[in-house]
């Protein structure tokens, strides 16, 4: 998995890299290496972001309740 393909797969489930250490038990300079290409991603960690990003490309979630404010 490539650093762009890894921040994309994060961007797509909205977990920032504070989101995924705390997932993953691991200190967030890994993760921080992961996103610039300094470290590679580990396959069964990119197997695993690869179906959750498809997951949620796939189910967006709803747009309907984007107006609702409180009075």
């Amino acid at each position: 998995m490539t650093p762009e393909r890894f921040n994309e797969c994060l961007r797509h489930i909205r977990w920032t890299p504070i989101n995924i250490a705390s997932a993953l038990q691991c200190d967030l300079s890994w993760i921080e290496a992961l996103e610039v290409g300094n470290a590679d991603v580990p396959e069964e960690l990119a197997k695993w972001l690869e179906k959750l990003a498809q997951m949620h490309e796939a189910n967006p979630p709803p747009v309907a309740y984007r107006v609702n404010r409180l009075p």
